[in-house]
Order: C-alpha cells, then sequence, then structure tokens
C-alpha cells in the first residue's frame, strides 16, 4: 500500500477514533495487575474490619475483677480472767490425783502436794510442833455447802461471807493443792487470826517455804480476802505454779487494764 492510499485508509476511520492508539496487546489484560489489585482490596477491607472491631472492643464496657481487700486481723486483747468476790476460778482436781494425808483417808491433796506436806508435819513434829491438817481437797458440791448454807445460818452478807470464804468453783481447795493447818496443841486457834500467835505458825513462817508451801491469803493480799493464817498452798512443781500464778498474773493485768481506763 503506498502513501495515498494509506492516507484515504486513515481518513476513512472518525476523527474521535483516530486519536486513540491501539496496542495489539491492548486487548488482553494482565493477570499480575488483577492480582495486585485484589490483595490491596483485601488489606483494605481487612483493615477496615480491623478498625471497626478495635473501635468496637473500646467502646464496650469492661469488668474489671476486683479482689476484696482483706480484713486486718484484730489485735488480740489481753487475756482477762474472772473474778468473784475476789477469788479467781479453779477447777476441780481429778480424785484420781489424790492422796490421802490423815490416817482415816478424809483429808486429801494432791500427791505430791501429800507428800511434802506429810515430810513437812514429821520434821515439824521433830521439832515438837504438831500440825494438824483440818481441810485439804474440796469438791464443789462441798464448797457450795460450806459458802451458801453456812452463809444463811449465820445470816452473813454475801461479800462478809466472801471475806472468809470462796463461792463454789472459786476455791483453792478445789485444786487438792491448798490445805488449813491447826495447832494440835492449841486447837482452840483453829481457822482463826489466832492461830498467827501459836508454835506451830511461826514454825511454818520459818519453814513451809523449805516444804514448797506459801501463804495464801497474808496481810493486805491484792485478792481483798481477810487474812488466813491458817490457809496454805502448795507450789512446788510446774501445774501448781501455773494453777495459781498464772491465775494471779491475769488478774492483775485486768485490774491495770481498768485502772488504765478509769
Amino acid at each position: 500500500m503506498n502513501n495515498k492510499q494509506k492516507q484515504r485508509s486513515t481518513e476513512d476511520i472518525p476523527e474521535a477514533l483516530r486519536d486513540i492508539r491501539v496496542s495489539p496487546k491492548s486487548s488482553s489484560v494482565n493477570p499480575k495487575l488483577i492480582i495486585i489489585g485484589l490483595s490491596g482490596l483485601a488489606i483494605i477491607i481487612l483493615g477496615s474490619l480491623g478498625i471497626m472491631g478495635l473501635l468496637s472492643f473500646l467502646s464496650q464496657p469492661k469488668k474489671v475483677s476486683v479482689k476484696p481487700t482483706p480484713s486486718p486481723t484484730p489485735t488480740p486483747s489481753p487475756e482477762t480472767i474472772e473474778n468473784i468476790l475476789g477469788h479467781l476460778p479453779y477447777e476441780e482436781a481429778d480424785p484420781n490425783q489424790l492422796k490421802a494425808i490423815t490416817n482415816d483417808g478424809r483429808i486429801q491433796l494432791r500427791k505430791k502436794a501429800a507428800d511434802s506436806f506429810l515430810r513437812m508435819q514429821r520434821d515439824a513434829r521433830g521439832s515438837g510442833i504438831i500440825l494438824n491438817p483440818i481441810s485439804g481437797f474440796r469438791t464443789v458440791e462441798q464448797q457450795e455447802y460450806l459458802f451458801f448454807e453456812i452463809k444463811r445460818q449465820r445470816n452473813q452478807d454475801t461479800r462478809k461471807r466472801a471475806e472468809v470464804s470462796a463461792p463454789p468453783k472459786y476455791s483453792e481447795h478445789h485444786t487438792g493443792y491448798a490445805v488449813d493447818i491447826g495447832d494440835g496443841q492449841v486447837p482452840a486457834t483453829n481457822l482463826s487470826e489466832n492461830f498467827e500467835q501459836t508454835p506451830a505458825f511461826r514454825w511454818l513462817e520459818n519453814n513451809a517455804a523449805k516444804y514448797s508451801f506459801e501463804l495464801s491469803f497474808p496481810r493486805n493480799n491484792t485478792q481483798g480476802i481477810s487474812y488466813e493464817p491458817w490457809h496454805w498452798r502448795y507450789v512446788g512443781d510446774a501445774e501448781s505454779l501455773k494453777t495459781f500464778y498464772e491465775a494471779q498474773q491475769l488478774q492483775n493485768n485486768s485490774s491495770s487494764e481498768e485502772n488504765v481506763v478509769n
């Protein structure tokens, strides 16, 4: 085809189409471009979903788990001990732990206390002193009679009665460590303050500690109990010490606290 023919064929094509240059390969679509396009679209969609999910998560109210704060453990207050009209509570001794200190078996003490008393009695007799046991272990029932029935017979005020006799469950005699002692040569002084004027009392003042006996209620004692020169208790082992001194210590602590409050 010559130039004129080329020119004529070109002129036959409309002007609007003449400006478009068509490449022989323009009719086919490159698959790589399709994959790239789809990948970009997927990224855009996933990104949009991710942002929407994040916004939704942030907008939801969050449940916060709060562990309850443990309440502080209260500081234990010092132990106090019950006190009835000046007397402290004591448990009744096991009868199997008792031993007689009289030939008729009527008066008994705990075994160690009994052995110590019998040794003390024997040594005192060697010095011409007769230590006569008047009362030892008492049950709660026996103490109930001594306190309430004697109080009734004597028409005594309760507090007055408590000055010379402990209420039931509050007597040292329940423990099996306490013993009332008289002078066998001066029985008229039994269970009275006049006992302090006897040879037996003077001997006890000088020697009872060697046998682990002590006066329970001296003059002006902290429990407010009337002076009882005849009432002695054994404190010669750990159990007896704990029985009497722990009770006294708790009572003293309780009294100190009351003074601070007042």
